[in-house]
C-alpha cells in the first residue's frame, strides 16, 4: 500500500520532485562518465598496427618487480608486485637464434624501433613517428608502391599517408631528427601498410643506418615470429616459452593459453591483441593515469553528488512539511512517513538514474575524446563502454536518493504530530504574522543537537585534513586530500548552515535594514528561514571553493617550481629545441668555442618501486650554470657512479652523503650509485640528479630538453654556432621561463577537464536549489502582495537575499579554498604562498553571483506574474 501511495504521489507531485530529478540525473551522468574513463584504464584495448602480420611478438618485459616472503604464525606469504618502467627494455639480439631454432617457427623479424622525426613543415598529422629498419617491414606487412628498397646509409624509404601529407617522392630529399645529429636522406620509395595503420608514421632505413640511430648495439626492441604451416598461435607461443625456458612451467609464469606469457625478468611472450601494448608504450602506460583520473573524478564526483542531493531532498521535505504534518496528524507512523519518503526516493532515483546513465554514456565519450586531445590519453588506448559504468551509476543514484530521502525526514516523521501542525501553520501565516512563532520555533528546530555535532565533527575531520594536507610532500599524496578537503568543510558548512546564516544576518543587519523595506522583509526571511537558506549557500560554497582550489593548485605548485628553477639557472642562455630535443652534437660544437654547456636529459627512475623525477646533467663546469642550493655534500664529486638528490629523497630514503643508492633506471637497467650531495630546490629539478651520459645511455630520447649555456658570446653569435641544427632556439632564462609557463598552462588542462564536469554539476546544483527555494515561496510572494508590497519590491527583497546568501558563500567558500590551497602550498613548496590570480578570483566570483541571481530572478517573475488573490485562495 505505502508503494501505490507513493507513485500516486510522485504523480500527483511531478513539479514539486523536479529539482531532485534534475540532481540526481546530473549525478548519474556523472558517475557513468567517470566510470568509462575506469572502465576504459581497466580494460581498453590497445589494437597493434605495426605487428598485425606477426601473431607472436617476443619483447622485453616493461616492469620491475619486487617479491616479499613474510612468515607469520607458522604461515608464509609471498606477495609480489610490479610497476611499469618509463622506457623501452631492449632485448639481446642474440636471441634471435634460440628463436629461430624453436619447433614450429618459419621465420623471426628483429625489430628495430627509434626516434625519427622528419623536419618538414607540412608536419605528420598528429602522428607520432618512429624509424624502423627496412627488414622489419614485413611485421606489418608494409610493401613498396613505388620507388625501391634503401640500401644506402642515406637511403629512405616513407609510408604512403606521409608522402601525401608533405607531397614527397622518390629522389627528394628529407631531414631527419633522430637520437643523432639530424641528417639529409634520399627517399628511394613509398610502402603502404597490408592493414590500416592510423596512429603513427614509420621511417624506414638500411639495417646498418637503423643499427647506429637506434644506438643499441647488440639489441633489438622485439622479435616478431611467423609460424610454420599448421602451427596455431598459441602453439607457438607456448613452444617458444618451453624453448626459452627449457620448461613448460616456472613459478610465477602462465601456463594456460593467455595472451601475455612472461619470462622471467627479461622477457615476455605476447599473442592478440597484447600485442599492443608492446608496441603503444604510452599506451599502456596511460591504463594506470586513466584509472588514477576516472577514479579520483568518480569519487569526488560522489561526494559532491551525496552532498548536492542531499541538500536538494532536505528542501523538498521542507516544501512538503505541512503535507507530512498533515500525515502524522491522521495518525501516520514515524516509520510509515519514513518509508512513504524513502519509496518516493527510490522511485525518482532509479528513474533519474538511468536517464543519467543514458546521458553518461555519450558524455564519457566526449570526455575521454577531450583527454585524447589534449594529450593526456593516447589515441590508441580504445575507449571502453561496459553495463558496469552505468548499472553502478544506477545504483548509486537509487541508494543515494533513498539515503537523502531517510536523512532529510529524520526530524519530520519524529515530532510530535501537534508540533508538526504548529510548525506547518508557520508556514501558512504572513511574514508579518509568522515572524515570532518562526523565531521561537526555529531555536528549537533549526539545528538539532544531533546536526550541530555531525557539523562540529565533520568541522573538525576538515581541519585535521588541512593539518595532513600541510604535511604531505608529494603530488599524489597531497592532490586526493586537498579536494576531500574541500568536500568536508563544505559539508560541515551544509550541516552547520542555520547557525553560519542567522551570524551572517548579524553582521549584515544594518545594511540591510537601510536599503528600505525590502531589505527589511530579506532581513526576516534570512532570519527566520535559515535552514531553507542555508540549503542553498551548501551548494554555492562548494562551486566557490572547489573552483578556486582547482583553478589555483596547479599554479601554486607550478609557479614554485619555476621560482626555484629561475633561481637556479646561472646560464647566460639557455638553448632549447622545437622538436624532440637538442642534440648532443649542438652542444659539442658550443664546446668548441670554449663554452661551459650543461646538457640536460629527463626521464624517471624507480628506487625499489616508487617512482622519482630524474635528470641527467654534464658533471664538467656544472657549478657554473646550475645552483640547486646544495644543503650537504658538494656537485664536485658528480660522475657516472654518483648522484644528487633532493631533500624529500633524502628523507624519504633516508639518503646523506655517502650513502649508497640502488636504483632501477628508465629502460630497467639496475644502477647502484653513490650519494655526494643533497639539495633543496628538488622542486624546480627533480630528486635525483645523475650524469648525463649514464642517463642518455638509458633513454628512448638522449637528446636534451635543454642545455645550459655559460659564455661571454651573444645570442647572435650562439645562434650563429647552431644554424646548421634546424628548429634551435637561443632564448635569455627569462624567455625560457616563459615558455615554461606556457608549458605549465597547457598540462593544467588536464586538471581542468578533469574536475570541469564536477564544477559544472555543482553549477547546476546552485541552480536548481535556488530555483527550488524560490518556488516554494509562490503563496508567500502572493500574500506579501495583498498586504501592499508591490512587485518592485518583492523582486527587489529576492535580489537582496539572494546578495546576502552569495556574500556569505563567497566568505565561506573562499576560507575553504584559501585554507587548503595554504596547506598545500606548505607542504609541497615549504612556504605560506599559494598562487591566486585576482581576475581568476574575481571571475570565479561574478560567475557564482550571476548564477544565483538568474536563478533567484527568474522563478522569481515567474511565480509574480499569477494574481495574488488567485494563488492565496488556491489549495495547497
Amino acid at each position: 500500500m505505502m508503494l501505490r501511495y507513493a507513485l500516486r504521489s510522485v504523480r500527483a507531485r511531478k513539479a514539486g520532485f523536479l529539482g531532485a530529478f534534475l540532481s540526481l540525473m546530473c549525478a548519474a551522468a556523472l558517475i557513468t562518465a567517470c566510470g568509462t574513463l575506469l572502465d576504459t584504464g581497466l580494460r581498453g584495448t590497445i589494437r597493434t598496427e605495426r605487428y598485425a602480420a606477426s601473431p607472436v611478438v617476443v619483447s622485453a618485459d616493461q616492469n620491475v618487480h619486487r617479491t616479499t616472503v613474510k612468515h607469520k604464525k607458522g604461515k608464509t606469504k609471498v606477495k609480489h608486485k610490479a610497476k611499469p618502467i618509463a622506457e623501452r627494455v631492449w632485448l639481446p639480439e642474440s636471441l634471435e637464434t634460440t628463436l629461430a631454432r624453436t619447433p614450429g617457427v618459419a621465420r623471426v623479424i628483429p625489430e628495430l624501433t627509434f626516434l625519427a622525426q622528419p623536419l618538414t613543415p607540412a608536419g605528420t598529422g598528429g602522428r607520432t613517428v618512429y624509424g624502423h629498419a627496412w627488414d622489419s617491414a614485413a611485421l606489418t606487412p608494409y610493401r613498396l608502391v613505388t620507388g625501391s628498397a634503401p640500401r644506402a646509409a642515406t637511403d629512405l624509404v616513407i609510408d604512403r599517408d606521409f608522402a601525401g601529407r608533405a607531397r614527397l617522392r622518390p629522389g627528394d630529399r628529407l631531414t631527419v631528427q633522430s637520437t643523432q645529429a639530424p641528417r639529409v636522406y634520399r627517399i628511394t620509395g613509398i610502402a603502404a601498410p597490408a592493414t590500416a595503420v592510423r596512429h603513427q608514421t614509420s621511417l624506414f632505413f638500411s639495417a646498418g643506418e637503423a643499427r647506429r640511430m637506434a644506438a643499441h648495439p647488440g639489441q633489438v626492441t622485439a622479435f616478431g615470429v611467423l609460424p610454420a604451416k599448421g602451427t596455431s598461435a598459441d602453439q607457438l607461443r607456448q613452444a617458444i616459452t618451453t624453448a626459452l625456458h627449457g620448461t613448460t612451467a616456472l613459478p610465477g609464469t602462465a601456463t594456460s593459453l593467455s595472451p601475455t606469457t612472461p619470462l622471467g625478468s627479461t622477457a615476455q611472450v605476447t599473442t592478440g591483441d597484447a600485442r599492443g601494448p608492446v608496441e603503444f608504450l604510452d599506451a599502456a602506460t596511460a591504463r594506470t593515469r586513466l584509472v588514477s583520473i576516472g577514479g579520483a573524478m568518480g569519487g569526488t564526483s560522489l561526494l559532491v553528488a551525496v552532498l548536492v542531493v542531499v541538500g536538494t531532498f532536505v528542501l523538498s521535505v521542507q516544501q512538503r512539511h505541512r503535507e507530512l504534518a498533515l500525515l502524522r496528524a491522521v495518525a501516520a507512523t514515524s516509520g510509515q512517513i519514513r518509508r512513504l519518503l524513502g519509496r518516493e526516493a527510490l522511485i525518482v532515483g532509479t528513474v533519474a538514474g538511468v536517464a543519467g546513465a543514458l546521458l553518461g554514456l555519450p558524455l564519457g565519450v566526449w570526455l575521454y575524446d577531450r583527454f585524447v586531445a589534449v594529450g593526456a590519453v593516447p589515441a590508441t588506448l580504445q575507449h571502453t563502454t561496459g553495463v558496469v559504468p552505468p548499472l553502478a551509476a544506477l545504483v548509486a543514484t537509487a541508494l543515494g536518493a533513498w539515503t537523502a530521502a531517510r536523512v532529510a525526514s529524520r526530524r519530520i516523521s519524529r515530532i510530535r504530530p501537534a508540533q508538526a501542525l504548529a510548525e506547518a501553520e508557520a508556514g501558512a501565516e504572513t511574514e508579518a504574522e509568522a515572524k515570532s512563532t518562526r523565531a521561537r520555533l526555529t531555536t528549537h528546530t533549526a539545528l538539532t543537537r544531533g546536526r550541530l555535532l555531525a557539523g562540529l565533527v565533520l568541522l573538525a575531520g576538515g581541519v585535521v585534513l588541512v593539518a595532513v594536507l600541510s604535511k604531505l610532500r608529494t603530488e599524489p599524496a597531497s592532490t586526493p586530500v586537498t579536494f576531500l578537503a574541500v568536500v568536508v568543510l563544505s559539508t560541515s558548512v551544509a550541516l552547520l548552515g542555520p547557525l553560519l546564516v542567522k551570524a551572517a544576518v548579524l553582521v549584515l543587519r544594518v545594511p540591510l535594514r537601510r536599503s528600505g523595506p525590502s531589505g527589511r522583509l530579506a532581513t526576516a526571511n534570512l532570519r527566520g528561514n535559515a535552514a531553507r537558506m542555508a540549503s542553498v549557500v551548501t551548494p554555492l560554497t562548494l562551486l566557490i571553493g572547489m573552483t578556486c582550489t582547482v583553478l589555483f593548485v596547479q599554479p601554486t605548485l607550478g609557479d614554485a617550481a619555476r621560482a626555484q628553477a629561475r633561481e637556479g639557472v646561472r646560464a647566460d642562455w639557455v638553448v632549447a629545441s622545437q622538436g624532440p630535443g637538442v642534440p648532443a652534437e649542438a652542444a659539442r660544437q658550443l664546446r668548441a668555442r670554449h663554452d661551459i654547456v650543461t646538457e640536460v636529459v629527463r626521464t624517471t627512475v624507480r628506487v625499489g618501486l616508487d617512482k622519482y623525477a630524474a635528470q641527467g646533467v654534464t658533471p664538467a663546469g656544472l657549478t657554473r650554470t646550475w645552483d640547486p642550493d646544495v644543503t650537504t655534500g658538494s656537485l664536485d664529486g658528480l660522475a657516472e657512479h654518483t648522484a644528487a638528490v633532493s631533500e624529500l629523497a633524502a628523507d624519504q630514503l633516508h639518503l646523506k652523503p655517502g650513502s649508497t643508492l640502488r636504483l632501477t633506471l628508465g629502460d630497467g637497467t639496475p644502477a647502484v650509485l653513490t650519494v655526494v650531495a643533497v639539495y633543496a630546490r628538488g622542486l624546480g629539478f627533480g630528486d635525483l640528479t645523475l650524469a648525463h651520459d649514464l642517463v642518455a645511455r638509458h633513454v628512448d630520447n638522449p637528446l636534451a630538453s635543454s642545455v645550459l649555456v655559460s659564455t661571454s658570446r651573444t645570442q647572435t653569435q650562439l645562434a650563429t654556432t647552431l644554424r646548421e641544427f634546424p628548429g634551435i632556439r637561443v632564448l635569455a632564462p627569462a624567455a625560457a621561463d616563459s615558455l615554461q609557463a606556457r608549458r605549465q598552462q597547457a598540462n593544467a588542462e588536464v586538471n581542468y577537464l578533469a574536475m570541469g564536469l564536477v564544477l559544472a554539476f555543482t553549477a547546476i546544483a546552485v541552480v536548481n536549489t535556488l530555483a527550488m527555494s524560490v518556488a516554494e515561496r509562490v503563496r508567500e510572494f502572493a500574500l506579501l502582495r495583498l498586504v501592499g508590497a508591490t512587485r518592485r519590491q518583492v523582486l527587489r527583497m529576492l535580489r537582496i537575499e539572494a546578495l546576502s546568501v552569495v556574500l556569505l558563500a563567497m566568505a565561506l567558500g573562499s576560507g575553504i579554498a584559501l585554507a587548503v590551497l595554504t596547506a598545500f602550498s606548505i607542504g609541497m613548496t615549504g612556504r605560506a604562498a599559494p598562487s591566486v590570480t585576482p581576475l581568476g578570483y574575481v571571475t570565479v566570483v561574478a560567475v557564482g553571483a550571476v548564477l544565483a541571481l538568474v536563478a533567484t530572478a527568474l522563478p522569481g517573475r515567474v511565480a509574480l506574474r499569477v494574481r495574488a488573490v488567485t494563488v492565496a485562495t488556491a489549495r495547497e
